[in-house]
């Protein structure tokens, strides 16, 4: 007689402006949508560090350090162990990346959605821009070959 065991998956989490990730793409997403940020490293509950700055890359790869240098913040997401996730406001969160007594707090200066939108605008403009040289430049070159 076999043992059927019902396989039943637990449903992938939901966060809904609180709480914590583990996984390391939730946190990678999550992270990619900010740009500008205060930030604040605290080692043992001492601030040991703090400014503003660009997110240039997030990223998952074990050999690689996070560094923040000169107003640019290159995050490896292996760097640490979870994201914690803390609603302060209606329109504000604050991000604590933790890895056992040190704490990388990210402090959007620039709602997301504010700044994805205006991104998508200035990128949908500039690509039509860029297209348009392209293409002029391409048939400036064809009609210099044909003389």
């Amino acid at each position: 007689m076999k043992n059927h065991q019902n396989y039943c998956p637990l449903p992938a989490p939901c966060i809904i402006e609180s709480g914590i990730l583990v996984n390391k793409e939730d946190i990678k997403k999550l992270i990619n949508d900010l740009t500008q940020v205060r930030y604040i490293h605290t080692l043992d509950g001492r601030v040991q560090n703090q400014g503003k700055g660009w997110i240039l890359e997030v990223f998952n790869d074990a050999t690689q350090a996070t560094m923040v240098v000169n107003s640019s913040l290159y995050i490896n997401i292996q760097s640490f162990d979870y994201l914690q996730i803390n609603q302060v406001s209606p329109q504000e969160a604050h991000f604590n990346l933790v890895q056992d007594n040190r704490t990388l707090t990210l402090i959007p200066l620039v709602a997301a959605s504010q700044d994805s939108c205006a991104a998508k605008d200035f990128s949908f403009e500039s690509l039509e821009a860029m297209l348009n040289e392209v293409l002029a430049a391409k048939l400036d070159v064809q009609l210099d070959d044909d003389f």
